[in-house]
């Protein structure tokens, strides 16, 4: 938007090209087989951050539709909860879409240039716990943020996780992944003097209860301002420590 009023104010375009480039803002409507999905293209200029397409319960036509939509205005989309046969689904449609098959997730096209954001370091308790590390690793680098990945270091091994201390503090902010009975957090919130976002996944057995022990775990953890997500929630994370990162990269150094 900004370019398009500084083209009007130059000369180099008219009020009424303007008006056209603007028509489909603040939102678009695109009509599928059954109803329409309406994309919300302020949702960046309000936020922050752009709409991120779901895709849990949406048809392949109507992710490739919401995709390519976004994209054509932000020049790249992405969607999460991208099941192996909607991939497939999707390479048909839309033959240049990536498929980041571990993460779930769909990206078309290359994100514009966003704010700049400090390093955040993805912490992963498990190899099991990794789709929804990897899901947060991969939005938070689509939203601009650099990541370090830090994978399998769950505290059965506390040792794996004290040998990584010094790449995790090199970070401004910490997303922590865990399953089973999630102590992964609370054992960096003893470590680490950086924002922790924690994300309880649904990894463990019976009694786990699909992640509600984690959620459990983490929400009563005695290391002092966690901020807890919702269970197997990495966009949620990645959209959190993206914006607590952004505001370290404008953060003036001390005198």
């Amino acid at each position: 938007m900004l370019e398009v009023l500084d083209q009007v104010r130059t000369g180099t375009l008219s009020p009424a090209d303007a008006l056209g480039t603007l028509s489909d803002l603040p939102y678009a409507e695109i009509a599928h087989a059954v109803g329409s999905t309406m994309i919300d293209h302020h949702r960046e200029l309000r936020t922050g951050v752009p709409e991120i397409v779901f895709g849990d319960g949406k048809t392949p036509e109507q992710i490739a539709a919401a995709l390519r939509e976004l994209a054509r205005r932000a020049g790249g989309a992405i969607a999460t909860r991208i099941d192996p046969g909607k991939a497939a689904a999707l390479r048909a449609l839309v033959p240049e879409v990536v498929i980041h098959e571990l993460a779930r997730i769909a990206m078309l096209g290359a994100p514009v240039a966003r704010p700049a954001a400090a390093p955040i370091a993805v912490v992963c308790a498990g190899t099991s716990d990794l789709p929804v590390a990897e899901e947060a690793a991969l939005v938070a680098e689509f939203l601009g943020a650099p990541v370090v990945r830090v994978s399998d270091v769950g505290v059965a091994g506390v040792h794996r996780l004290l040998a990584r201390l010094d790449a995790i503090r090199d970070a401004a902010i910490v997303i922590a992944v865990a399953g089973m009975e999630a102590a992964l957090p609370s054992v960096l919130g003893g470590l680490v003097d950086r924002p922790l976002v924690a994300v309880p996944t649904s990894v463990g057995y019976g009694v786990s209860l699909d992640g509600l022990v984690a959620l459990g775990a983490m929400l009563a953890s005695c290391a002092l301002g966690i901020t807890v997500v919702n269970i197997d929630n990495g966009v949620g994370a990645a959209v959190a420590a993206v914006r607590m990162a952004r505001l370290a990269a404008h953060r003036e150094p001390p005198p």
